[in-house]
């Protein structure tokens, strides 16, 4: 009988998780109803597909690519040619399943090309990805009966008869269509890393060595995972073609695939949920943010040096580290470090960022003027005096932070020695 209650437990927990994704998923149009958030929360369902189906490779089989994006971009360009095909009558199937479409296609370019990228594992594996990601990008410029050439491949969603109302006009249609795809596919995602070849292919991530010593072929399961990401990888590109209406060979470049790899890291991972994280971020950054500022890749690159030298885990991590100092108690004896943490790191980079964008504004836009607007201050970029007062508070900032990271790091220290004491008393002792 004391076996059972962990299990009934875990489950319990397991559909109230599943419950309030679904819930979010449903309730975010109403609560965020501009054009701007509707466009936000579309792309966002489109990358947490995208970005857990990269995390199949990179966090579950240990496999860095650096050409996720052939998969999704592909699938975009076939899913495309299939919603022409459907508006002409020569595909009789609905709108709504044009993204399985691109699925398949994910997964049948994903079988040809990891014949062969499969092959290898490691840095060998990366490299050729990389070669594959370059000649697709390649053959879209040269191949315009199917790439479009610049211009692409456009194509319109609403078609045929509506059905039940549905037309997906509107935007919000488009994106309880996207929301639906994504919960199934987080689902089906989720339920793979549950089956014996997800552990399969963590075993092969953590010892391959060891794994073929007991008669598995590595190669086997790299490859049959592959698929499986291309899949996923596709329905992703078959959403984002619907969305957008439109496909260019923007989407099989390998920027593409290195946002895919950033943000995935950053979210987490090793973690099932941090892909999630990082998806949202991702869509955050390269809609919100980088209108906010030229100087976004910067910040973006430094933010990713940063958590790799300080929490190489991602996001995911720290939230699971903070959650298991809350499960003892702790975390209340954290919140004056974490207030100090914050408001020096708000003056870090409130000094930091002036220069920067002052700095970028010499660079690029010393034609429109000397001075700009920061943060409602007007900053002459040309003036020696807000050059030096942002150079003092970028240090005063840095000097601050640095005491209040000494203190977090002892009571930091001081409570992992606790909870071990508390999880293993007899060495304690």
């Amino acid at each position: 009988m004391s076996n059972q209650k962990p299990n009934k437990t875990m489950n319990v927990g397991r559909w109230v998780t599943w419950g309030l994704f679904a819930l979010v998923l449903t309730v975010a149009p109403w609560m965020f109803s501009s054009g701007l958030a509707m466009t936000v929360l579309s792309q966002m369902g489109i990358a947490i597909i995208a970005c857990l189906s990269y995390n199949m490779l990179l966090g579950q089989g240990g496999m860095l690519s650096f050409g996720h994006a052939v998969y999704t971009g592909l699938g975009s360009f076939v899913a495309i040619h299939a919603l022409n095909s459907v508006a002409g009558g020569s595909l009789p199937i609905p709108v709504a399943m044009v993204p399985v479409v691109g699925g398949f296609a994910g997964m049948g370019f994903a079988a040809l090309f990891g014949y062969v990228t499969t092959r290898k594992a490691g840095t060998t594996f990366a490299m050729i990805t990389l070669g594959m990601g370059e000649l697709v990008f390649a053959m879209s410029l040269m191949i315009p009966e199917f790439f479009g050439g610049e211009g692409g491949v456009s194509g319109n969603r609403v078609i045929g008869k509506p059905f039940l109302g549905i037309t997906f006009g509107p935007a919000i249609q488009v994106y309880y269509l996207i929301a639906i795809y994504t919960f199934l596919s987080v689902i089906a995602m989720f339920a793979f890393t549950r089956t014996p070849l997800g552990r399969m292919l963590n075993a092969v991530r953590d010892n391959p060595e060891r794994v073929e010593f007991v008669g598995y072929n590595t190669q086997r399961i790299r490859y049959t995972a592959f698929i499986i990401a291309g899949f996923f990888a596709g329905i992703s590109g078959g959403l984002a073609a619907l969305n957008f209406e439109i496909v260019t060979a923007e989407v099989v470049h390998a920027a593409r695939s290195g946002a895919y790899l950033l943000f995935t890291f950053l979210g987490g991972a090793t973690f099932f949920f941090g892909p999630i994280l990082g998806a949202v971020l991702m869509v955050l950054a390269f809609v919100l943010f980088s209108e906010f500022t030229k100087a976004w890749l910067l910040y973006l690159g430094l933010i990713f040096l940063f958590m790799v030298m300080y929490a190489p885990g991602g996001l995911a991590s720290l939230i699971m580290m903070n959650l298991r100092v809350a499960a003892f108690g702790k975390l209340r004896q954290l919140w004056k470090s974490y207030l100090a943490l914050s408001v020096t790191g708000v003056i870090v980079l409130a000094g930091g960022a002036a220069m920067v964008e002052m700095l970028y504004h010499l660079q690029l836009s010393a034609s429109q003027g000397s001075e700009i607007v920061f943060m409602g201050m007007r900053l002459n970029t040309t003036g020696t005096g807000d050059w030096l007062g942002a150079l003092a508070v970028l240090s005063v900032g840095l000097v601050l932070f640095e005491l209040a990271r000494r203190r977090f790091a002892r009571e930091w220290e001081e409570i992992q020695a606790f909870i071990e004491k508390k999880l293993n008393p007899e060495e304690a002792q």
